[in-house]
């Protein structure tokens, strides 16, 4: 095992003494063991052993998370991130992981309204008709207040926590170091890339720091679903929003969990499946039309707004997809729902980065075993959630690593299944995706699409049309003058080539001897040409060299 010193590792040493902070509550709960490929004089007066019984008897992906809520608000963020990818960390792990809650203890109301005035520039008073201290809600990154705009629209500001982006930096800084530190000490992490997940994460978070883009996301939904009675958003307030403060429109409505303790009676029970569907559809939606989806559906942001209305809140972590993504996700939704083992081994090979040597074959009983699984699971019973592990787990064992967002929306179709669920327990997403793969293939050929495609795709075609002719002519003028010149590249060519002109050889040299034979040419000797006998033989020899050669496989040089 090879011994780093810290030093050598800019992000922890700049952050010496939060590392040793974070070095003390790993080793306290027994999560230390990375520190083995350091050097141990950086941090040894800090560590000290287990706390005690109680956390010995833990597991150790609890044992993880209580870490992880001990060390704040970016280590509890980083989880809740983290727990999207159980192709990395496993799925025992993420379950874990996604229990983290990020409660923080509020700003004083001074420290809120300072930074309120300090982002908008103006007093509060002028801003606001009336504005609550006590926040109803306090996450890592912000909290969340009640106000009244001048024009008496009711409204929630959203206020992040003071100093919170230089502490979150500062930990970022050292996730990072502890990534590189993995990358470079642990050779068996280094598949998974550890640096380039960290600072994928790094940029997550930091784009949550910056509230500007959630407002730009709240506008981007309501413009995509305009039009669908189904959905609402909060409507935003960009003259009243800047980085660290959001104004957006209070919806007034019942959680899930409320609207699922209410009467059991038939008509509640038909209206909560109707909302449930409608959910899995708008999700849908976002995700295969708009390639860009809300990646946090849990019960808590997701209000029932009058009758048969949903409210989704919280649009600081979505996910996007690109096009090829997209339709590499519908073949694969397709492959799966026709049963098609060999297209779904092709899709998650497209979907991943595949790793030097992959088992493909395995790869495939894999995938047909999990296609026969499930196969013969009704609609209703179908255990989405159970499907999903599955395939992370088979792409984790297999070495495949997802891409984020991916790996991201996965953990979308669990975590909205479950919302789903507890609306209507009898609901499963599989009702909805079944009947998607006839909308997927009925957009894939409509007129639209086609035509969206043949627009994408004409800017190439206009650039090859403008540069044929040109391309052309100037081909055409070289040849005129004799400066057309042809570059070829090979590889691999010279053994063969050089057995051909060696084979030519020996044929020319074996059929001129016949002939000399054959003319009894002088010098003769025993009746025999003596020139025509040696070539004869001459060629012999060399025809058996060759032969020699070509069935061990070798270039010509290496027999010489």
């Amino acid at each position: 095992m090879t011994v780093f010193s810290l030093a050598s590792i800019p992000h922890l040493a700049r952050n010496a003494r939060r590392f040793k902070e974070i070095a003390g509550v790993l080793a306290k709960y027994g999560l230390a063991e990375f520190l083995a490929v350091t050097d141990p004089s950086f941090f040894k007066d800090h560590l000290t052993g287990p706390a005690g019984g109680s956390l010995a008897a833990m597991r150790r992906d609890e044992r993880l998370r209580l870490a992880l809520t001990e060390l704040g608000p970016t280590a509890i963020k980083l989880g809740q991130i983290l727990s999207t990818r159980a192709d990395l960390i496993g799925p025992d792990l993420a379950d874990e992981l996604a229990r983290l809650r990020d409660d923080t203890a509020p700003d004083a109301p001074e420290t809120v309204r300072r930074t309120i005035e300090a982002e908008l520039g103006e007093p509060i008073a002028d801003l606001f008709a009336d504005f609550q201290d006590t926040p109803i809600a306090s996450a890592s990154i912000g909290q969340v207040h009640r106000a009244t705009l001048p024009d008496g629209t009711a409204v929630v500001v959203k206020v992040q926590h003071a100093g919170i982006e230089d502490d979150v930096r500062a930990d970022l800084d050292i996730a990072m170091g502890l990534a590189e530190l993995a990358e470079r000490g642990i050779v068996h992490l280094r598949l998974y890339q550890p640096l380039a997940v960290a600072t994928e994460i790094r940029r997550t978070i930091l784009r949550e720091l910056d509230f500007t883009r959630e407002e730009k996301n709240l506008r981007h939904f309501a413009a995509n679903f305009a039009g669908d009675a189904r959905v609402a958003f909060p409507r935003s307030f960009p003259e009243r929003s800047a980085r660290r403060v959001l104004t957006m429109e209070e919806l007034s409505g019942r959680t899930v969990a409320e609207m699922a303790a209410g009467p059991k009676t038939p008509e509640e029970n038909a209206r909560r499946a109707t909302l449930a569907r409608n959910a899995a559809d708008i999700f849908f939606e976002m995700i295969f039309r708009d390639n860009f989806f809300h990646a946090d559906p849990h019960p808590g942001n997701i209000l029932i707004l009058g009758e048969d209305r949903l409210g989704l809140l919280d649009c600081g972590m979505v996910g996007r997809i690109d096009e090829r993504t997209r339709r590499t996700l519908e073949e694969a939704f397709l492959a799966v729902a026709s049963g098609d083992a060999e297209a779904m081994t092709e899709q998650v090979m497209r979907l991943g980065r595949v790793p030097p040597g992959l088992d493909r074959e395995a790869l495939r009983a894999d995938i047909e075993e999990f296609v026969a699984d499930y196969a013969g699971q009704s609609v209703g019973g179908f255990d989405l959630s159970g499907a999903l592990g599955d395939v992370m787990g088979l792409v984790r064992r297999h070495g495949i690593l997802l891409p984020p967002s991916v790996a991201m929306l996965i953990k979308v179709f669990i975590v909205l299944e479950g919302a789903a669920a507890t609306l209507n327990p009898g609901f499963s997403l599989i009702e909805v995706i079944t009947p998607y793969a006839s909308k997927i293939l009925m957009r894939r050929f409509s007129p639209g699409e086609l035509f969206g495609r043949l627009k994408r795709s004409s800017r190439d075609w206009s650039a090859l049309f403008d540069a044929f002719p040109r391309d052309v002519l100037e081909i055409l003028r070289r040849g005129r003058e004799g400066r057309l010149d042809v570059q070829l590249s090979h590889k691999g060519l010279d053994a063969p080539i050089n057995r051909l002109v060696y084979g030519m050889l020996c044929a020319a040299l074996f059929l001129g001897s016949c002939l000399l034979l054959a003319n009894r040419v002088p010098p003769i000797l025993f009746d025999v040409s003596l020139f025509g006998a040696l070539g004869g033989f001459w060629s012999l020899g060399l025809g058996l060299r060759l032969f020699r050669a070509i069935k061990r496989s070798g270039a010509l040089g290496r027999d010489s």
